[in-house]
């Protein structure tokens, strides 16, 4: 069975087990959420929307698109202007399609330790990748992109502070990446919000 389901301002052809992006949603990892607004279901059209229907879908991970750069210049004017723009994106995997008013099962997938995003498993080091420095832990959340689940996953690696992960050197990323469920792109993105925050 497959469904279109409208989030965002955009419209998805959905089957249990796809996993894809979409604008942002609120939650954390491994959350449950049900979107309301079904366009179509099998070959029941709805108006707009099909009575009753539904689609669970788990939160994977929150995440954010590439850069987009805006540059405007206007002419013998002396005036140039640069934006930078990446999209807040949610990443999730369908658990259901749900009809005639069903609620869901309340059941996120068995979560075996791996990097959902690229479907690859994740072994977590036994020993911690770094020495974690002295002194009280800063609270890592306010990174965005790091939820308590990550930030415990950090810790117990012995990632405790701000000035640890602005510090981080491109092979310090490359063994994270490889080390632990999350890519290279996200701690790049966490060591340039880290340094902002440890100058603080």
């Amino acid at each position: 069975m497959f469904a279109v389901i409208k989030t965002g301002g955009k419209q998805y052809r959905v089957a249990p087990e796809d996993k894809f992006t979409i604008e942002r949603i609120p939650g954390e990892a491994g959350d449950l959420v049900t979107l309301n607004e079904v366009l179509m279901v099998g070959s029941t059209i709805g108006a707009p929307f099909v009575s009753g229907a539904s689609v669970s879908v788990e939160i994977v991970e929150q995440t954010r698109g590439k850069k987009v750069i805006s540059f405007k210049k206007r002419r013998r004017q002396n005036s140039k202007r640069t934006r930078g723009h990446r999209q807040d994106l949610t990443m999730i995997r369908v658990a259901e399609i749900l009809t005639d008013g069903k609620a869901p099962s309340g059941k996120a997938a068995a979560k075996p330790q791996k990097d959902d995003a690229a479907d690859v498993l994740v072994e977590t080091p036994e020993t911690p990748m770094f020495s974690a420095p002295e002194g009280d832990n800063d609270k890592l959340t306010k990174i965005k992109g790091i939820g308590p689940v990550a930030e415990k996953q950090l810790n117990a690696q012995g990632i405790t502070t701000f000035a640890q992960i602005a510090a981080f050197t491109d092979e310090d990323i490359a063994r994270i990446d490889a080390g632990m469920p999350f890519s290279a792109a996200q701690i790049s993105d966490w060591r340039e919000q880290a340094k902002m925050l440890a100058a603080e």
